[in-house]
């Protein structure tokens, strides 16, 4: 992938993108070696890591959890379902159960306005949710991982 990239102007979001896609987030060794290899300053790379919120700099669970926060889902109670699934993972927003098996994070808008409330999880959108329904989902989520 490096080499893909290696001379091209405006290189840094493709490597950052690419390298959180083998790995799930960006590893510290990562921006050394793409340093090493392209030129690249680390801090320059750093800065666009830390700029947008899509990039990550530490590992994160097998199922990622998105609950929307748009206005949308605001309004139709989304910050209920948020502290349910923290409650019932007992992981703070944007954190990774202790078995690696779920990370939680708000997200601005997930763009299925009329299912509002909704969560994905990887590919699959749970619309319409309560509390209820969203810790149901990840109990099942669970049970299908532990079988």
């Amino acid at each position: 992938m490096i080499e893909k990239y290696k001379n091209k102007k405006g290189n840094i979001i493709p490597l950052l993108q690419g390298t959180q896609t083998m790995f799930g987030y960006i590893p510290k060794a990562a921006f050394e070696k793409i340093a090493n290899e392209t030129g690249l300053k680390i801090s320059d790379m750093y800065g666009v890591a830390t700029f947008y919120s899509q990039f990550r700099l530490n590992p994160v669970g097998k199922h990622v959890i998105k609950v929307c926060h748009g206005t949308a889902c605001h309004v139709q109670n989304a910050g209920s379902i948020t502290d349910s699934l923290k409650e019932a993972l007992k992981v703070n927003d944007g954190g990774t159960t202790e078995d690696g098996l779920f990370t939680l994070e708000s997200v601005a808008c997930l763009g299925c306005c009329s299912l509002a409330p909704v969560m994905m999880i990887g590919d699959n959108t749970y619309g319409k949710l309560t509390s209820t329904q969203s810790v149901k989902v990840i109990k099942e989520i669970r049970l299908k991982e532990n079988n």
